[in-house]
């Protein structure tokens, strides 16, 4: 019988290009079960063991060491004082084994030990081949529609199996038993059946490894894509940079008559892509970004990382796009918040912005309109420039003579610590329980502060677009925020 079994291991793990070992577990596994079912106990514990040269194997009944009093499966379990009178040295965690009778091989369920062998080799094929897959370090993969599952798509890419979850299809995509389609590996779960696939054809990262597999010179390195951003099904932009400086990297990613973008928007069911210039220069890459809007001018505001760009009035459509689109998807690839304005409310703003930074130097400096005026054209646009710019530019300024430079200096450094003063005072007055909302540092609760809100309620009230404002923080942040703030609300 011994002989027997090294004889199967021999020929399965021939057969299936396995590991011995994986066999022996598998057998192991399935004469484990057949003893169960022999003294119809399912709620043991066995192990077998085979040697590994003889082919001769030992069956053991065995038992988790577990605390005093915490047993839950009295089959399984033995608590630690009834252990260590059979094994002094056991620790919680461990196992006391004893022997018991095995059962012939020759009288094992067949069905259930070859199901059960079956199973390991197949796990084991499986692992090796995905291996395999995974040392070629493949992120595009090409396959056939095998079948659908409750909306997912089998994809049969050679001898692996692939899932194409239906939230990770291309909106208003059709695929049928049979076709051929590409997608990125998104990630492998090892879950259920062993490892899966799991594939995307909506990530940016699948439209990126579309465009080196059709542009040559990204592979060879003479192009670059810097940044990629998608509607899926509707529109995409690129942002690619040459690092040849005799390469048109625009195009080049084109191709002849628009043969490589085609070829791509054809995978991508009809997607447009547009392929825009990479610029080291935020405000240039925005540019970029927004086209084929033509950009009058740009505002940078680095506190809030965001811009206001100006465009004319017949660019206004173009440049924000169908519902939209364009400016969310220039906004994605550079990292900017965008604000697109005409000239016209370009100039308003404008005007709004220098007629409260007047209001605030009159208030604050105690100066006449005509003066803060002055400061506002001069480039001044914080209390802190007042305070703190070299001297030497303030006395370049027409009719500011050294003795109303420095009374101007003192009265902003003054106004400054008065008003770091009153913030400090109303942060003084803010609840425990609203300091404590996790999400919340202490600028930002000195910025709800001077909002007047001081309590954790008040700010579970807040509207999102509320915290925005007074934070310039991003929305899903503030999204987060309130709903933390929110939880003592549901949990009463």
């Amino acid at each position: 019988m011994s002989r027997e079994i090294l004889l199967l291991v021999d020929a399965l793990a021939s057969e299936k290009s396995v590991s011995k070992d994986v066999v022996f577990t598998a057998l192991e596994l399935a004469l484990a079960s057949a003893t169960k079912k022999k003294f119809n106990q399912d709620d043991i514990d066995i192990r077998v063991e085979i040697d590994r040269h003889t082919g001769q194997y030992h069956t053991f009944r065995r038992w988790t060491v577990v605390e005093d009093d915490m047993l839950e499966f009295d089959g399984k379990e033995l608590e630690l004082a009834e252990a260590r009178e059979r094994d002094p040295s056991v620790e919680v965690g461990g196992f006391i084994e004893e022997p018991m009778e095995a059962v012939e091989f020759g009288r094992i369920g067949a069905q259930a030990a070859k199901q059960v062998i079956l199973q390991k080799i197949r796990d084991a094929e499986r692992e090796q081949l995905l291996s395999e897959f995974l040392q070629r370090r493949e992120h595009l993969v090409s396959g056939t529609v095998k079948r659908i599952e409750r909306g997912n798509a089998i994809i049969e890419c050679g001898k692996l199996e692939a899932v194409l979850p239906r939230e990770q299809m291309i909106p208003k995509e059709n695929l049928r038993v049979g076709d051929r389609v590409k997608a990125y590996l998104m990630r492998i779960d090892r879950l259920g059946r062993g490892p899966q696939l799991v594939l995307s054809r909506t990530s940016r990262e699948f439209l990126v490894k579309l465009f080196e597999l059709e542009v040559p010179e990204i592979e060879e390195g003479l192009l670059e894509i810097k940044e990629a951003a998608r509607d899926p099904g509707l529109r995409a932009k690129i942002a690619v940079k040459a690092n040849d400086p005799r390469i048109d990297p625009q195009g080049t990613c084109i191709g002849m008559r628009g043969s490589r973008v085609q070829s791509g928007t054809q995978e991508l069911a009809g997607e447009r892509v547009d392929i825009v210039l990479w610029a080291p220069e935020p405000a240039q890459f925005v540019i970029n970004a927004l086209s084929p809007a033509e950009v009058n001018r740009i505002m940078v505001d680095e506190d809030n990382h965001a811009m206001d760009v100006v465009v004319e009035e017949d660019q206004l459509a173009l440049a924000i796009g169908r519902s939209g689109q364009n400016v969310r998807l220039a906004a994605e690839l550079t990292g900017w918040y965008l604000n697109i304005m005409t000239m016209a409310e370009a100039e308003e703003k404008h005007q709004e912005e220098d007629a409260a930074l007047r209001e605030t130097f009159m208030k604050h400096l105690g100066v006449d309109e005509a003066t803060a005026m002055t400061l506002v054209q001069e480039g001044f646009a914080t209390l802190e420039e007042v305070a703190y710019v070299p001297i030497a530019e303030m006395l370049e300024i027409e009719g500011f003579e050294e003795g109303r430079v420095n009374e101007l200096r003192s009265r902003a450094r003054d106004a400054l610590l008065t008003l770091a003063i009153a913030s400090e005072e109303k942060v003084e007055n803010v609840s425990d329980d609203l300091k404590g909302i996790e999400g919340l540092d202490a600028d930002l609760v000195r910025k709800l502060a001077e909002n007047g809100v001081t309590t954790r309620d008040e700010l579970a009230d807040l509207a999102v677009d509320d915290l925005v404002d007074m934070t310039g923080m991003e929305a899903e942040a503030a999204r987060a925020i309130i709903i933390k703030a929110r939880e003592h609300w549901f949990a009463q």
